[in-house]
């Protein structure tokens, strides 16, 4: 009897077995005759395989033998999210870049920025903010030159917006992170997934976290994990489970912590998460540490450990370290606990070391910038049809009255919007040139440098340092008040730009002011701020690529009665390599530096009878290999003032 019940079993077994491999069959001869070219329609048919790896890859070469680069690519991006998920991350790359490039060949844009994310999410499990960074920017460009995008598009887009949050989360700027989160969020409601709300939810719980709102964070962490218990995602209760740890660790409520911790190892050994696993034995270790089971603690705490660095899960091993660190004090080796805080503080330097913070500021920048373009431009807009219809409406008033009123109106109206128009240029230039002075990028990085040399112990170098930039910051907000300023306080300003510069380069460049002995800088009016921009480019575009040897020099002559010459020679790459470079760079930073400048230059020269003249150098050895940029900016002086009666 039992031998029929078992035979019945495995008759059955292999009935639905076939029905199944049937089925799957059944719906890819279907796509591969029907060929669709939306992410939806490949979606719909494909996702019930999405976590059979041999099913993905039977659909990745039938697409391949029959050319049919939309389904291959969705299929090396399927590929690619399954070995993410068991942390296998290069060829997790590997796979996302495959299918980027069949999507380009394509020309699908649902497939180009799914691949870019899914590769920028890789990135950052990695701890690698800055390729993270790039990845999703460049999915979130794409996603918004769309004018009517679809859902996938959409979803996209919040999955970038969530990226630029957890960026946020990264500088600690909590509450521009919820805003993100926020967005996202917002999304995700109005598309109804319910993942992407789990995803959020546990974000904005996070950030609450960190801002020590311990409630909040709570709240937020059980409503990502309702949405995952909906949905089954075993992977999303792993990671609830542990923020919601963390949280009663950090309430002291150390016998709930553990429980619900030790369901999070659990189900992160079943899914075979490898950055799960690790995260879950660290969290269980350091709440045991607390308990006081120091030999339990030790155990799993190294277990992580292992897991962290067989991995490269860099923060991982950071926390890893910083709890064996706290353990070992306890037991009073002391020895090893200063080991393990060494070797946390190492990585975490690696981490959050100050090019990646300095690379993730300016790429916020750009992007706050050009939201607030958008809505200055709005308004713009907005003004233009405002103005347009009063200047219709006085027409039709004046034409109402005499004809002598009327010609009188209209000269008074073009004369004062003549010196409105002047007045609005000259204090546009100078509202953009104090702006180019004192961006937040320039701002952030000089402060940040300081605060190296706070962190270092360096007392002198940051007294020194802080007071030459309070000194730079004093002579720029002056600056901007006026319109000109003696050469003298010009040049001052420059060295002390140069010294806040060069703390970014090591103290590296050798810059040198000299001055011929027939000039009489207090007695030379310039623009104020005018040289910046040009020693700026020295910086950045000669210099910022070049190993060693270092130089910027400049110069005060005068060729010419009318005028003074100012040279600014670097011993850079020169310009056309540094445009190479540039044009190389997935995010390219623009300047209007100089075009600013000009401006002003023009506006300034108004005044004399002589214009400006600015002339740029390719500077070259004798091999004729680039040694430099030489810029000459010849201004007009007194002696060629207009006369006026």
């Amino acid at each position: 009897m039992i031998a029929i019940l078992m035979l019945c079993l495995f008759s059955s077994n292999d009935s639905f077995s076939q029905n199944q491999q049937s089925k799957f069959e059944q719906d890819i001869a279907s796509l591969i005759s029907s060929k669709p070219k939306q992410y939806t329609r490949i979606d719909s048919i494909f996702k019930p395989y999405l976590r059979d790896s041999v099913k993905i890859k039977t659909l990745i070469n039938k697409a391949s033998s029959i050319n049919y680069p939309e389904a291959e690519s969705y299929g090396l991006n399927a590929l690619g999210a399954l070995y993410r998920n068991i942390s296998h991350y290069q060829q997790s790359i590997e796979a996302h870049k495959k299918a980027k490039t069949l999507a380009d060949i394509s020309d699908n844009t649902e497939l180009k920025v799914v691949s870019l994310n899914n590769i920028g999410v890789a990135y950052r499990r990695m701890d690698l903010v800055k390729p993270a960074l790039d990845f999703h920017t460049k999915a979130l460009d794409i996603s918004r030159s769309v004018d009517h995008p679809s859902a996938t598009i959409s979803y996209n887009i919040a999955v970038s917006q969530n990226s630029i949050g957890n960026i946020y989360l990264i500088l600690e700027q909590y509450d521009l992170a919820l805003k993100q989160f926020e967005k996202s969020l917002e999304i995700e409601k109005k598309a109804g997934n319910r993942l992407g709300l789990a995803i959020n939810y546990q974000n904005i719980g996070y950030a609450y976290e960190a801002q020590g709102e311990f409630g909040n964070a709570l709240r937020n962490y059980k409503l990502s994990l309702e949405y995952n218990e909906q949905i089954n995602s075993n992977l999303g209760r792993v990671i609830c489970y542990n923020s919601i740890g963390q949280v009663y660790i950090k309430q002291l409520k150390y016998l709930d912590a553990k429980v619900i911790i030790e369901k999070a190892l659990d189900k992160a050994l079943h899914i075979n998460d490898q950055f799960y696993i690790a995260a879950s034995y660290i969290n269980l270790g350091w709440v045991q540490k607390e308990l006081g089971d120091l030999s339990a603690s030790e155990d799993n705490l190294k277990e992580g450990l292992k897991v962290a660095k067989q991995y490269n899960l860099n923060s991982s091993i950071v926390e890893a370290d910083k709890h064996l660190s706290e353990l070992y004090y306890k037991t009073k080796d002391y020895q090893l606990s200063l080991d393990h805080y060494k070797a946390s503080v190492t990585i975490e330097k690696t981490i959050n070391n100050d090019r990646n913070l300095r690379y993730v500021n300016d790429v916020i920048i750009q992007y706050e910038n050009e939201a607030k373009n958008k809505e200055i431009k709005a308004l713009a807009d907005e003004n233009l049809i405002v103005k347009s219809k009063l200047e219709r409406n006085q027409k039709i008033f004046w034409y109402s009255m005499l004809a002598l009123a009327i010609i009188v109106g209209i000269l008074v109206s073009l004369y004062r919007h003549r010196q409105l128009q002047q007045e609005k240029q000259i204090l546009t230039l100078e509202q953009d040139m104090l702006r180019s002075q004192m961006n937040p990028h320039f701002i952030f990085n000089s402060l940040n440098s300081i605060k190296l040399y706070i962190i270092n112990n360096e007392k002198e170098n940051a007294v020194y340092y802080l007071n030459k930039f309070s000194k730079l910051i004093r002579k720029i907000l002056v600056a901007s008040s006026e319109k000109e300023i003696s050469l003298e306080d010009e040049l001052d300003t420059m060295q002390l730009y140069m010294n806040i510069e060069n703390i970014r380069f090591s103290n590296e460049i050798d810059f040198e002011i000299k001055i011929d002995d027939n000039i009489n800088t207090a007695n030379i009016k310039v623009p104020s701020l005018v040289l910046q921009p040009f020693l700026e480019n020295a910086l950045w575009h000669g210099l910022s690529s070049k190993k060693d040897d270092k130089r910027i020099t400049l110069r005060v002559y005068r060729k010419q009665d009318d005028f003074v010459s100012i040279s600014i020679t670097d011993n850079g790459i020169g310009r056309q390599e540094a445009e190479k470079i540039n044009r190389d760079k997935l995010l390219k930073r623009k300047s209007v530096g100089i075009a600013i400048t000009k401006a002003r230059l023009a506006n300034f020269s108004k005044g004399y009878t002589n214009d400006y003249r600015i002339a740029i150098e390719d500077l070259y050895d004798d091999n004729r290999k680039a040694k430099g940029t030489k810029v000459i900016v010849e201004i007009p002086t007194r002696s060629s003032v207009l006369q006026t009666a």
